[in-house]
């Protein structure tokens, strides 16, 4: 037990560093050539689990579309368009507002080439985007070329053809100048300062990499956002919730005076009998915790966390636990199975008969238990950590063996205990509209995937003011469910705790109702559906970055004296966009981006040509940067060791990290707590 204890306190204490490069895709690229003078140009990738790419043509306004993009073509012309290959999947994307195409698991690029020349050279790249249901990569480019002699090439059709002559790569046009004057003077600074500090900052600082910096500030105090102790905690929460249900609560007593009587004259015995029927108690949780670890396994548990259709089986599930709990049928496993175990361990002596007695109480009491251990686990496999489900269950074990090792040891506190009466009825409804209200946080996940819209933020926020206002009815007695006319007086008056309780539920069900019109209702922010799914929206509130440009905008920094916030973002991201429309609406959020920071918008996926293409080294391969989103990505990649969006994180005016960097997270406090610690280090400094 020590061991199992030591193990979860290790595992607690892992850190996890939030900027991290990822490499979803892999492509390879290669020239299939024949007897005739055409061939093709293929590029084949392996997308990860989650991952997608986008396919052609997407249109204006949408996602990164795959495209093929020439920097050489000498004795060979292109023929017809990039063509995709593979299982295309086409969805409606509301926030775009059109439908968009992309793959998942694999993807092929092909584009047919004519030879013209008896010699040919290749230099061609493509070019496309790759989401998750989290963040976006910047545009990708997966480079080909190729010489050498063309295949069945006719002499004759290529001196006629004027088309045989080499194709320059496109006309780099002079990149667009950042709008200086404008952003300057929507900021209200002097653009002389502005200019100055720009021609007398070192640049070179700016540029400087903080990888290492940044780990350490992400690393520091966070304990993998403390998910695993927060999930033991829950799991021991859940476990004292089913100790007062109406399937064990009744138990204790009887088991313990079994104990004590079958070791009348030796009372050692009876207490080590019960604590062994505690432990094993223990194990028999923790080893369905382990089960559920090794059939899921990590990747499995990432892959549930996301997927749409799993989300609707918990969403089923958890729905047939909470009528259970209103008492609509009763979950119960087959008489025979308990009467088996049971059966066993009359027959059996030592150790193993105390283990059985302890299945025997698992198998009885799991028209209660099971509800709670099914929500837990419902959260624990997709928190897609894997260790989670046995951390939980660990929990759940320790809380529910506790009192048979404890009135063991101390049979006094018996007399003491509550009986069992209409108060476990009670608690089993509330949890009834608790495991309701939390069935609709894993449906609006799949009505989020698969674009439904039937649980948009209004309605989701409606639903949960219906279910919070009758708790809280049936709370201070208003309500009844046919549980509560078994066994006790339906016109008796609920307890004070119950009343009160019951006054705090219907005052969050009130608290939701602006939410109906675009209040943040940050206390909901984790469980309700995006900002962008709300209909009707009276807060119209919105933060836009002045800069585009990173020397501009950290030259305007260092004129007012304040600190900056970069946010590396995309036109096709769509998590950019949520965070936007979630997070940077809040009052208090807008406030302090608009007063407090300078704020810098870099678009990993702008088009824009440089003035001239840059070489340039990252990870010992040379990559050459084409366009301002280029230019960007690069900067975000070799300077904070991060290449997915969104990606927030704030520097000082010579580009130094105040605080641990932000990814996507609709959470407004969370947000807040990010940006006024960048701001007390800044001013510390």
């Amino acid at each position: 037990m020590k061991k199992a204890l030591s193990l979860a306190i290790l595992l607690l204490t892992m850190t996890i560093a939030h900027a991290q490069m990822v490499d979803p895709v892999k492509f390879s690229a290669s020239l299939k050539t024949g007897s005739t003078a055409e061939g093709e140009i293929v590029f084949s990738g392996n997308i990860d689990e989650g991952w997608h790419v986008y396919s052609t043509d997407l249109g204006s306004g949408g996602p990164i579309s795959a495209s093929l993009n020439v920097n050489k073509l000498d004795g060979v012309e292109l023929v017809g368009k990039l063509t995709p290959k593979g299982n295309e999947v086409s969805v409606f994307d509301k926030l775009f507002e059109m439908k968009v195409r992309y793959f998942e698991n694999s993807v092929q690029f092909v584009q047919r080439v004519k030879f013209t020349k008896p010699d040919y050279n290749i230099d061609v790249y493509l070019e496309f985007g790759a989401c998750n249901d989290e963040s976006c990569l910047p545009p990708s480019e997966v480079s080909f070329k190729k010489s050498g002699k063309s295949p069945a090439v006719d002499a004759k059709a290529a001196q006629a053809d004027p088309k045989a002559e080499a194709q320059p790569a496109a006309e780099l046009t002079p990149a667009m100048e950042a709008p200086a004057d404008s952003a300057v003077a929507a900021t209200g600074v002097d653009s002389a300062a502005v200019a100055a500090a720009l021609s007398n900052a070192d640049n070179t600082n700016w540029w400087k990499p903080v990888v290492k910096e940044l780990q350490a500030l992400d690393d520091e105090g966070s304990i993998a956002d403390h998910s695993l102790l927060y999930i033991f905690i829950m799991g021991f929460i859940g476990g004292l919730l089913a100790l007062v249900m109406p399937c064990i609560w009744p138990i204790i007593p009887m088991t313990i005076s079994f104990f004590l009587k079958r070791a009348k004259d030796d009372k050692q015995k009876g207490i080590k009998d019960a604590v062994t029927y505690g432990l094993s108690i223990v194990v028999i949780y923790l080893a369905l915790g382990l089960l559920i670890t090794a059939i899921f396994g990590p990747s499995k548990l990432n892959e549930l966390s996301t997927s749409a259709v799993f989300n609707i089986v918990l969403f089923v599930l958890l729905l047939v636990f909470a009528f259970s709990f209103f008492g609509w049928f009763e979950i119960k496993l087959p008489d025979r199975w308990a009467n088996a175990v049971d059966t066993k361990a009359s027959n059996t002596t030592g150790l193993i008969s105390i283990f059985l007695m302890a299945f025997t109480l698992v198998l009885v009491s799991f028209s209660c238990t099971a509800p709670i251990i099914g929500l837990l686990l419902v959260q624990t496999v997709t928190s897609g950590d894997w260790l989670a489900p046995t951390i939980g269950m660990l929990g759940f074990a320790l809380a529910l063996a506790l009192p048979f090792t404890l009135f063991a040891l101390f049979p006094s506190w018996l007399k003491s205990a509550p009986r069992s009466g209409s108060w476990m009825t009670t608690i089993k409804v509330v949890l009834g509209f608790v495991e309701l209200a939390f069935a609709l946080k894993f449906l609006s996940v799949a009505d989020l995937a698969y674009g439904w819209h039937i649980l948009d933020r209004e309605v989701f926020i409606s639903l949960w003011i219906v279910i919070f206002g009758a708790l809280g009815l049936y709370l201070i007695g208003k309500l009844k469910f046919q549980e509560d006319t078994i066994g006790g007086d339906i016109n008796q008056p609920m307890p004070v705790p119950c009343i009160m309780l019951g006054l705090c539920s219907i005052a969050f069900a009130i608290y939701m109702v602006p939410g109906l019109w675009g209040a943040p209702c940050k206390a909901i922010s984790a469980f309700a559906p995006p900002m962008n799914t709300q209909d009707f929206n009276l807060n119209t509130k919105t933060v836009e970055a002045h800069y585009k440009d990173y020397e501009l905008g950290m030259a305007a920094a260092q004129a007012q004296g304040k600190p900056v916030l970069l946010d590396f973002t995309g036109f096709g991201c769509v998590n950019c966009r949520k965070m936007e429309a979630a997070v940077w609406t809040d009052p208090s959020v807008a406030d302090i981006l608009n007063k407090d920071y300078v704020l810098i918008s870099l678009y990993v996926d702008d088009k824009t040509p440089l003035p001239e293409p840059m070489e340039v080294t990252f990870n010992g391969e040379k990559r050459t940067l084409r366009t301002v989103g280029d230019k960007w990505s690069y900067l975000q990649a070799s300077k904070f060791g991060a290449n997915a969006q969104p990606f927030y994180v704030a520097v000082d005016n010579d580009g130094n990290p105040l605080y641990k960097s932000h990814s996507y997270k609709e959470d407004v406090p969370g947000y807040i707590e990010f940006l006024t610690k960048g701001l007390e280090t800044y001013r510390q400094r």
